[in-house]
């Protein structure tokens, strides 16, 4: 049994990560951190937890040592402190973007923020176990992949390394409300948001980032462009990846890339059915569950090979994903706590 702590516990990952923890028969949950609703039950902020949690939040100031810490805190905030918080807990997991690029000049230019502690950029290992999990094994610290990097990166990862595809990626990622987190903003304005269908981010999209990184494999850069929109949906991320395939590429390559990668991955699927309303990936379905969906479909007319995935972007794109993690660092079965399978109708 271990002794967990979550900093930053009111906002939507916190509430994530603390409704997983909850069903993890080997985390003892010690303290939840808000500033501003120190003293008051977490079922204030997270009512999905009434009956399940006695758990009140407790000021950041009162933070006291555990094992494994969780820091689910705004962007650019994680930074300021890290020198000190690791003083509080033998490993932790940062769910925020401060430390998942392992380059301060890329971090800064991507978030055109300086970087306040990048000697310990190096000393964390990036959170997708399905890329990294000898690493996350061996590892003190681990940054969490946003959830439009994971969804991507897998996605794309069996075929960069088996050599399916020419340079030059296009994704095009559809994005849900919850992904701009709990902080309201005009944007998020139910007048402004319902019923829309908006393309908030083009050109620049700064998970571009992370996915180039990982996916920068025999020192090839992948050069890649994002274009996000804006459904009017809670949870869930689709992307609709545009490749062009290497010549003689056929779908049986395709199988046997995804197969040879994914095989024993827990937590990928690869959907591809000839009959049936659920044909390809689709977020609806994955409300809740740690599993990324992959499919492709093949156009000979045009010469593309179009993958699409899906994730919920709270779960294996965020929370899920953290737990994940934390499962190699001890392990854990990696399944432990994340078995949920979905719900349908929903």
């Amino acid at each position: 049994m271990i002794n967990v702590s979550i900093l930053g516990g009111s906002g939507y990952a916190g509430g994530e990560l603390l409704r997983i923890l909850l069903g993890h028969p080997n985390v003892h949950l010690k303290q939840i951190t808000s500033r501003q609703f120190s003293g008051q039950q977490v079922s204030l902020l997270h009512p999905n937890l009434r009956k399940q949690t006695n758990l009140l939040f407790v000021h950041p100031s009162a933070l006291a040592v555990c094992d494994l810490l969780f820091v689910a805190l705004p962007n650019g905030e994680s930074m300021k402190i890290m020198k000190s918080l690791v003083k509080k807990a033998d490993k932790i997991i940062d769910l925020g973007a401060d430390f998942r690029l392992h380059h301060q000049e890329v971090f800064e230019k991507w978030y055109n923020l300086q970087h306040r502690s990048p000697e310990l950029l190096k000393k964390f290992v990036y959170g997708i176990a399905e890329l990294h999990r000898s690493g996350i094994e061996k590892a003190k610290y681990v940054a969490c992949a946003g959830c439009e990097a994971t969804v991507s990166i897998l996605a794309l990862y069996p075929l960069i390394k088996h050599e399916l595809i020419k340079n030059g990626v296009i994704i095009d990622a559809k994005m849900s409300s919850s992904q701009a987190g709990l902080k309201p903003s005009l944007s998020s304005h139910h007048p402004e948001r319902a019923g829309s269908v908006r393309s908030y981010m083009p050109t620049g999209h700064r998970h571009t980032a992370e996915i180039e990184q990982e996916l920068k494999i025999n020192n090839e850069r992948l050069e890649v462009a994002i274009s996000a929109t804006a459904l009017d949906m809670v949870r869930g991320l689709l992307v609709t990846i545009h490749t062009i395939p290497n010549s003689k590429i056929s779908e049986k390559d395709i199988w046997k890339a995804y197969r040879s990668e994914y095989s024993q991955e827990p937590f990928i699927r690869l959907v591809k059915e000839k009959q049936g309303l659920y044909r390809y990936p689709e977020p609806k379905i994955l409300q809740g569950t740690n599993y990324c969906d992959i499919g492709f479909e093949m156009d000979k007319t045009t010469n593309r090979l179009v993958i699409i995935a899906a994730i919920d972007n709270l779960v294996k794109g965020t929370a899920g994903q953290a737990v994940q993690a934390m499962n190699v660092m001890y392990g854990f079965p990696e399944t432990t706590a994340l078995e949920f399978p979905g719900l349908h109708p929903i």
